[in-house]
C-alpha cells in the first residue's frame, strides 16, 4: 500500500510538472477546412487567435504568435482575453504586430476588462450557476482597442460590418462578452448581407443563448474562444468543463450548430497566471481554410484537430 501511495504521488507530481512546465508552452498551430462560403467563392484563409492571457515577460509566446504572419492569412479574427496584466498591452502588440497589418476583426473578453485574481482551484469544477463572480482590477482595454483600430482592425462589439477580404465581400457582426453578460444581440439582430460570400459571427464566450440567434439569422460561421478547450482534458473523456453553458464535446474545434451554421471554438494560447497548467490540451491558434458549401470534408472532429505545425518554447 505504501508503494502504491508513493507511486501515485510521484505520478501526480510528474503530471503536474508536465502540465505546468512543458505543455502550457507547447505552442501549436492547428488547421481545419470548413464548407461555409457561397457557391463559387474562392477559399478564404482565416487565422483564429484567442485567449492570449499575455504577461509582459512571455517572450516565447510573443515570438511564436508574431511568426504566424508567415501563414499569409487573408483575415485575422481575435476573440478576446488578450491581457493578464496591467502592463501587458505592449506585449500583446509585439505578438500581434505583423498580423495587425492584415485585415482583422476583434471582440473582447472578461480578461481584457479585468485582471485575473487568485481563486480556489475547486471553483473551476463547480457548476457555473454556483460560482460567485470575482473581478480583479480594471485593465487598459481602451488602450488595446485604440491600437487595434489605429492599425485598421475592426471592433465588432455590437456592430455589423461589411469588408473586403481577398477581393470578396464578407459580412461580420459580434457581441461583447457573454461571460460577463455584456452581450446585446438585439443591437445586431436581423438577416445578414445575402450578397456576401461569408456571414461571420464573433463572440468571446460561446454561450448557446448567443449562438442560437446567430444561427436563426442565417450566419454561416461563428468564432469563439473562452473555454481553453477545457484546459485540462482526460484521454477518452475530453474536457472536464467549458466554463460556460456550451456542452463539453464542443470545448474546442469545429462543430455544427443547427442545420446550417458552423461553430469554431479556439482552445486559446494562454492560461490564468494563477492556474498555469494545461493537460492534453496544448495552447493553440488555428488556421481555418473556408471553402464553398457542398465541398466534401473529413469529419468535423478530424478536420478541427488536424495539426499542421508545432513549436515548443
Amino acid at each position: 500500500m505504501k508503494r502504491l501511495v508513493t507511486g501515485t504521488a510521484a505520478l501526480a507530481a510528474a503530471t503536474l510538472g508536465y502540465a505546468i512546465g512543458i505543455e502550457r508552452r507547447h505552442w501549436t498551430l492547428r488547421t481545419a477546412e470548413l464548407p461555409v462560403l457561397a457557391t463559387g467563392a474562392r477559399p478564404i484563409r482565416v487565422l483564429h487567435v484567442s485567449d492570449l492571457h499575455m504577461l509582459p515577460n512571455q517572450k516565447s509566446k510573443q515570438q511564436w504568435v508574431a511568426e504566424l504572419d508567415r501563414l499569409n492569412p487573408d483575415l485575422v479574427v481575435n476573440t478576446g482575453d488578450n491581457l493578464a496584466h496591467p502592463q501587458a498591452v505592449p506585449a500583446v502588440l509585439r505578438a500581434l504586430g505583423p498580423l495587425l497589418h492584415r485585415p482583422g476583426l476583434f471582440v473582447f473578453g472578461s480578461n481584457d476588462y479585468y485582471a485575473p485574481k487568485p481563486k480556489n482551484p475547486a471553483r473551476y469544477l463547480m457548476p457555473k450557476g454556483k460560482k460567485k463572480r470575482i473581478h480583479g482590477a480594471h485593465l487598459p482595454w481602451r488602450d488595446l482597442r485604440a491600437a487595434f483600430i489605429e492599425h485598421g482592425w475592426l471592433d465588432l462589439t455590437h456592430v455589423r460590418r461589411t469588408l473586403t477580404v481577398g477581393g470578396q465581400r464578407v459580412f461580420a457582426a459580434g457581441v461583447d462578452d457573454p461571460h460577463l453578460h455584456r452581450d446585446r444581440y438585439n443591437d445586431i439582430t436581423g438577416t445578414p448581407d445575402r450578397h456576401a460570400v461569408l456571414r461571420l459571427g464573433v463572440t468571446h464566450s460561446p454561450e448557446p443563448r448567443v449562438l442560437d440567434p446567430f444561427a436563426a439569422d442565417g450566419y454561416d460561421l461563428v468564432l469563439a474562444g473562452h473555454t481553453h478547450g477545457g484546459q485540462l482534458r482526460l484521454p477518452g473523456v475530453g474536457a472536464l468543463v467549458t466554463n460556460c453553458e456550451l456542452d463539453r464535446s464542443r470545448a474546442r474545434g469545429a462543430s455544427r450548430w443547427g442545420a446550417d451554421m458552423w461553430l469554431h471554438v479556439s482552445a486559446g494560447l494562454g492560461t490564468s497566471p494563477y492556474a498555469p497548467a494545461r493537460f492534453a490540451c496544448p495552447p493553440e491558434a488555428t488556421l481555418l481554410t473556408l471553402v464553398p458549401r457542398g465541398r466534401a470534408l473529413p469529419s468535423a472532429e478530424s478536420a478541427a484537430r488536424r495539426q499542421a505545425a508545432s513549436n515548443v518554447r
